[in-house]
Formats: C-alpha cells, structure tokens, sequence
C-alpha cells in the first residue's frame, strides 16, 4: 500500500512551486512527519513531511515546477530496500571487427618505360637548369616521354609557401565562461513586482541629510549596558524604525495606500524591513513598531534576518507591511532611489555615514553623515507631506531624547 504526497495549499495567491532540493533520496526510509523535501514558491520556502513511515519514491525531480496538488512522491510501506531498477547494459555486438583495408601501394613507384622517360634534351635541361625546376618535376611530351625544349619553356617553377608571417601571441584576458540558471520563483515575482512599480506608480524620490553623531554616542555610551540587560546589540535600525513610526502618525498618508478609487489608511505601523537573503530580497515585517521599545524592534530585526538567511520566513512574516525601510549603507551604498514596496506608498532607503565637512554655528566641523531618501506615491502623498516626513524623520534622529520622550 502506497501513500501519493501531494503539493500542500500554501497560500491564498500561490498557485505553483519549485521542488528545491530533496532531503531524503529514493528508497529511503522516512520516519512520520520526517521533512524529506523543501518547496519554493515565489514568496518563501515551505518544508514537505512524510505523511506515513515507509519507503520514499520519488516523482517530481529537483527543480521541478509543480502546482498546489500535484503528486511529489510515494510513500510504501514496509522495509527501505531499494527501488529495483533497470540496469542499462550496453549491447554486445556479434559483428567481427572490421579487416583492416589493404595498404595503398606506394605511389611514386612508376615504372619507367625506357631511359628517354622524364629525361630532358641537351637545349631542355639548360632551360630547366636556369629556372630552378627539377626535371621530375616536368611531363615530357617527347618521344618515350623525352623532355623538350618546348617543355622545358612552358614549365613553371612550383611556388614555394610563403613562411607565415609571425604573429604577436594573444593577450590573455582571463575566462570568458558563460552560464545560465533559470531563475527561481522568488527572483521572477521580484522582478515583476519592481518594473509593475515603476509603470503603475507616479514614483518621486526626496533627499535629506543626517548628522548620525548623537546616535553613535548614545549607543557608544549605553550598548554595553544594554547587551547585557536585553540579549541584542543596539544598532541603527531600531532608531529609524521608532523614528519612522512618530513621524507616520504625523503624516498619516505616507502609512497608507491606494485601492481601487479608496484611499486606505493605516493607525498602525507594520514596518517592512528589507532583508538580502541568499535566494533573494525578502521584506519581513516588524508588527505594531509604534508599540515597541528600542530593545523589542532590535530583537525583531535580528529574528526575522536570521529566518531569511535560513530561508525560514513564512509568508505571514512577510506580508502586511505598511511602509518599508530598507538599508544600502550596509553594502558602501552613498545614495540611492528606493523602489517603492507596492501596494505601500512609501520607503525610506538608509545609506552609508562618512565623515564630511557641515556648518554648525558658523564654523566647520566634521561629522558623520548619512544621506537618507523617501520614495513615494505622489498619487496619494503630495510633495509638502514627502518632505515634511523625513524633515521630522531627520529631527528625531539627529535628538534621540525626542525618541525617548516622545516629543
């Protein structure tokens, strides 16, 4: 008795996935609830378990496109022997091998029919002499095959082959291999997402600068102190999440989105963070940040980055959001224009902090400053609320008590 493992529902949207990788070969024997294989779809990567113990044989194959209900393998009870199966043996040939074929008799061979043969006249030979030509090299025409003068006239001398002409060896360029992977579903529904962006959205981008040196002292002064009274490291991202949920009570049409001829609006803050995992860029979701303490958002930040780079997410970790921030500073980025995280209408792109000369009071000082960019919907947020938002978004940041105080 067999039991056919099918493609589970994995959510409302998904209608196909890819057979990523099995964990369990054929003729394995699997355990009750054992995961024996893994799943992509265009969202996250999903686990599949062996419904009954038994024998494992397989059906789809490692990168196999399967939709919701389809047949991935069998599973049959009893022992884990091996499937038998069919050894291809290459057919024996009776035919003898083939005789070797006679070897050619030697060509230049000739037998010669009398001594005037390929001998040239007295006038012939001087002639030959002087162009350089071999008297073998020419057919006499003469009686028994005797060379003439007229032969001798009329032969040409054969043209030696030009030495080639040395060429100078190629530069090497080091390799120049191609190669080609299809592209998983994660990567295609990213791709479709950001170009249905650039082409239904009335996209705008704004720019603001921050002087992150309040920030970097607060935290050097107290990240000892608070690693030990939380469990987590206080980093940059807990700031610009809590000051992102102050200003999107202030500025309520940044936190919410278009449907249809409505406009949604959100009293709620469920901050999207994008995440460069292995398979591609996810955006986990932070619930309720504007409820949250610093050392709370740290531990959920450092959650969900450890479940995207295991491929873990679920795909309720990863909807919902209602506004994206997104950190190209990680990787050197100076600046950049964010792609908005439809259906959102906004995200704040974070970049690199280098030191670089500002006013402050009338003098020159140095500080670490970091570019920050909104991107948004100018269908839904007007220009005065875009640059009101970071402006506010900027103050927080750059007087950290107001984030305490909530001032």
């Amino acid at each position: 008795m067999s039991l056919e493992i099918k493609v589970p529902p994995v959510g409302e949207s998904i209608t196909e996935v890819v057979l990523s990788q099995w964990l369990k070969k054929d003729g394995d024997v699997v355990e009750m609830d054992e995961v024996i294989a893994e799943l992509e779809s265009d969202k996250a990567t999903f686990e599949l378990t062996a419904e009954q113990a038994g024998t494992l044989r397989t059906i789809a194959a490692e990168g196999d496109t399967l939709a919701i209900g389809a047949v991935v393998c069998n599973i049959e009870d009893g022992g884990g022997a091996a499937s038998p199966k069919a050894e291809v043996e290459s057919p024996k040939s009776d035919a003898p091998a083939p005789a070797e074929a006679p070897k050619a008799q030697d060509s230049q061979q000739v037998a010669k029919d009398s001594y005037a043969t390929g001998t040239p006249s007295p006038a012939a030979g001087k002639i030959l002499s002087e162009k350089g030509i071999e008297s073998s090299a020419v057919k006499g025409t003469g009686v028994d095959g005797r060379i003439t003068k007229d032969d001798a006239v009329k032969a040409e001398a054969a043209k030696k082959p030009e030495a080639p002409k040395p060429t100078a060896a190629p530069v090497a360029v080091g390799g120049r291999a191609e190669r080609r992977e299809k592209m998983s579903p994660l990567r295609r529904t990213v791709a479709k997402r950001l170009v249905a962006v650039k082409n239904e959205t009335a996209m705008l981008t704004t720019f603001n600068e921050v002087n992150m040196k309040p920030i970097m002292d607060l935290r050097g002064k107290y990240k000892d102190q608070f690693k030990e009274k939380f469990g987590v490291g206080l980093g940059f991202m807990s700031f610009f999440t809590k000051a992102v949920t102050v200003a999107l009570k202030e500025f309520p049409a940044v936190n919410g989105r278009i449907e249809g001829e409505e406009i949604i609006y959100n009293d709620f803050a469920d901050i999207s963070i994008a995440v460069s995992a292995p398979k591609g860029l996810v955006v986990p979701v932070i619930r309720n940040a504007e409820s949250m303490t610093l050392a709370e958002i740290e531990k959920s930040v450092l959650t969900l980055a450890l479940k995207a780079r295991d491929s873990k997410l679920t795909i309720e970790e990863m909807t919902g959001g209602t506004f994206t921030i997104t950190n190209g500073g990680v990787f050197g980025s100076m600046m950049s224009t964010p792609i908005i995280n439809a259906p959102q209408s906004a995200i704040l792109g974070m970049h690199n902090i280098v030191e670089r000369p500002v006013a402050e009071k009338g003098e020159v000082v140095i500080r670490p400053m970091m570019y920050v960019a909104l991107s948004y919907d100018h269908r839904i947020i007007d220009g005065r609320e875009s640059v009101g938002f970071l402006v506010r978004v900027k103050q927080l940041l750059e007087d950290p008590a107001r984030l305490l105080l909530g001032v």
